[in-house]
């Protein structure tokens, strides 16, 4: 398929793995190491059927596609301009039958589909509480990394719901909210099992955190290897490189 999918001020970007692509427009949200660390993160069985919250343009079910890491995703997005874009770069990729968005509240769950449906969730919810942090001139932006339509409990509250009794929930999250976080999944039954910090360098502090739960499961938790992004020469260490490759 050729450029004239864009619309304007959209571009193809070029996602390193198997050949696939994604569209974004800078003057919304387009995804950053987050995504692509959760996308890695997680484990998939090969004949699950995924769920990602908050899909944006679609990048994790696409990375995840292109990694043939399950059987089927489905991208739930409530922002009807990032939902087209994702919907786009699923044609773009030829992926249809392997991925499938869906424009619609996360806190509407009930009414989109049936519970117990998924295999496996992953979120990337937006980090900060409503009217914290700098705020952008675009309400997409704002929407994509703040609480403003959905908050953390939302999130999780609907993975509960949507997936299988054992089954796997991943997400993205800041450091700084971990009680918060366990709190709440503690709450709807999701069971934390893998937990990976993520720091920029080895001598400062985490500023990400990779968790996956298992619903309805028993109390035990990992805790893996800090994950260090860059090296002292600011290139990337040797393992955040593998998961570009």
């Amino acid at each position: 398929m050729g450029d004239y999918i864009l619309k304007e001020n959209e571009r193809i970007d070029d996602l390193d793995v198997n050949g696939f692509r994604i569209i974004q427009n800078p003057f919304c949200f387009c995804f950053g190491m987050d995504a692509v660390l959760l996308a890695n993160f997680v484990r998939v069985n090969p004949k699950a059927k995924g769920l990602d919250i908050g899909t944006g343009t679609g990048v994790v079910p696409l990375i995840l596609t292109a990694k043939n890491r399950g059987a089927h995703w489905t991208g739930l997005e409530v922002q009807p301009n990032m939902a087209d874009m994702a919907s786009r770069s699923v044609k773009l990729n030829d992926a249809e039958d392997k991925i499938s968005i869906v424009e619609g509240d996360v806190k509407n769950v009930r009414e989109l589909f049936e519970p117990g449906q998924f295999g496996v969730i992953t979120s990337n919810p937006p980090y900060m509480k409503p009217n914290s942090g700098l705020q952008s001139g675009s309400e997409t932006i704002n929407i994509s990394r703040a609480e403003i339509m959905a908050t953390l409990e939302d999130v999780v509250s609907a993975a509960s719901y949507l997936l299988k009794t054992s089954g796997t929930f991943a997400m993205v999250h800041r450091p700084s909210r971990l009680p918060e976080i366990m709190d709440i999944l503690l709450k709807y039954r999701l069971e934390p099992k893998r937990m990976q910090l993520v720091q920029p360098t080895v001598d400062k502090e985490a500023n990400l955190v990779l968790i996956e739960c298992v619903k309805e499961a028993g109390k035990e938790l990992r805790l893996l290897p800090t994950l260090i992004v860059y090296k002292e020469n600011g290139d990337y260490t040797e393992e955040l490189l593998s998961y570009y490759r």
